[in-house]
């Protein structure tokens, strides 16, 4: 390969200086390109959030335990004129940049319903039946272990699958799990975030405030009626999207709602069909381009990626790399004394969290998607075995970011703190269970040319 294709920066085409990622100097050879290298494996932001996660909790156990609570209780107010805004540091994660995640999660969520896997009912039906019985099951179980005691209202936190974390650990096999196996957990994984939003927004609110809701309710028709309009002007949805977060706010309900909302009002189709942009922009370019045309094929270009792939690209390092791994930080931090450990050990919240999860989603999304497939609605993904189903089925039970998200807002009351904590343990404890049991699940499937799949 020419010298000038490894490094652009010596081709004679490069008029002006190179970007810093791409310069000779040695921050950016020694450290920018091997990280943004390390940023596109896949299971990247699983690494982050794991590093993160150990951070918090080796910060929270150290000699200046006290900063991390002085750090992320730090009070931030936001005033305009008579209006104020007053959380904590971590308050303002929890319900401000968490919203940036669940925006792109109703981005995945509209994609997979216009273009992916949720539009074909038959494919379907396997994932939706299993994320169902991986929602149900846990939750039943939960509350089985905690009817009527004090940790009764954490029945929703068992609930949730942790994408980043469950699509890394079969990054880690590589190969040796077919794509469509990758897909369905996927496709699993987002519908599941789907019924945790709904449960966020229905069981998980406090006080109704009726204006703040109608202002909610008033700003979602707005962005409902600007997409009708195909009106595509970035900064007018950012304008209503952040109104449409206060209000969501104010209102009572989980203020993340609306990042979910916006989400799904951002269309999942090109605005220019491709074959019409590609048509156009060969005709631009016969005779070379001017710059009025160059910028006209940037637009074509643009116009003819559907919007939310566009902005799930462009959010998504934001996401990934910068909001899961502050929540990991301001949420994953507790103080394992050995009081806490043997109380934890013998809470019925933390048995419960560690047995939903474990135990509880192996086994509703197993029963789920055999029922599906046995009655003929569905079928399994090509190239996977019940062995293997239910492997992906223990490696599902990873519920750590939403998992820690309904934890901040399950429980309410005098032994509010103790009980948090005690649910933590039992998240990162079950998360780290259902990974080391799904991966030994996976490990011991054999190789795809060695095994028949079972329908």
């Amino acid at each position: 390969m020419p010298t000038a294709a490894k490094e652009p920066w010596k081709s004679p085409l490069w008029r002006s200086a190179p970007s810093f990622l791409y310069s000779r100097k040695p921050l950016a050879r020694y450290v920018g390109r091997p990280a943004a290298e390390f940023l596109k494996i896949e299971p990247a932001a699983g690494v982050v959030l794991v590093v993160c996660a150990v951070i918090a909790l080796a910060w929270a156990n150290s000699p200046w335990s006290a900063s991390y609570s002085a750090v992320w209780g730090l009070d931030i107010s936001l005033h305009v004129g008579s209006f104020e805004l007053h959380h904590t540091l971590k308050d303002w994660i929890n319900d401000g940049l968490m919203a940036v995640f669940f925006f792109v999660v109703g981005m995945e969520i509209k994609a997979e319903i216009v273009s992916g896997e949720l539009r074909r009912p038959r494919n379907a039906v396997a994932p939706v039946a299993g994320a169902i019985g991986g929602m149900a099951v846990p939750a039943l179980v939960y509350a089985a272990i905690n009817a009527g005691g004090p940790g009764a209202g954490g029945w929703g936190i068992p609930m949730a699958t942790d994408i980043a974390f469950a699509v890394g650990v079969l990054a880690l096999f590589g190969p040796r799990i077919p794509s469509a196996a990758k897909v369905f957990l996927l496709t699993l994984a987002i519908v599941d975030d789907l019924g945790a939003i709904a449960v966020i927004a229905l069981f998980y609110t406090d006080d109704l405030s009726l204006p703040w809701l109608a202002a909610a309710g008033a700003l979602l028709a707005l962005a409902v009626g600007l997409r009708l309009l195909n009106v595509w002007s970035a900064p007018v949805y950012l304008i209503v999207g952040i109104a449409l977060w206060l209000a969501t706010l104010e209102s009572g309900v989980h203020a993340t709602i609306a990042g979910v909302a916006m989400g799904l009002i951002i269309s999942a189709k090109p605005l220019l069909d491709p074959a019409v942009a590609h048509a156009e922009a060969q005709e631009l370019a016969k005779d070379g381009l001017t710059v009025a045309e160059t910028e006209r094929l940037v637009r074509l270009t643009r116009d003819a990626q559907p919007p939310a792939h566009r902005l799930q690209h462009a959010h998504h390092p934001f996401s990934s790399f910068v909001v899961l791994p502050l929540f990991a930080l301001a949420n994953a931090g507790v103080a394992l004394s050995g009081d806490l450990m043997a109380t934890a050990a013998a809470s019925t919240v933390t048995i419960g969290i560690v047995l939903g999860l474990v135990a509880g989603k192996t086994l509703g999304i197993t029963a789920a998607v055999w029922i599906a497939v046995k009655t003929g609605a569905g079928r399994l993904p090509t190239g996977t075995t019940w062995p293997l189903l239910t492997g992906i089925a223990a490696v599902a039970g990873i519920g750590f970011t939403v998992a820690l998200f309904i934890t901040e807002l399950a429980f309410s009351g005098s032994e509010t703190a103790l009980l948090t904590d005690e649910a933590k343990i039992g998240v990162l404890a079950g998360s780290v269970l259902a990974a080391l049991t799904g991966s030994l699940l996976l490990a011991r499937r054999r190789p795809l040319d060695q095994e028949e799949p079972e329908r």
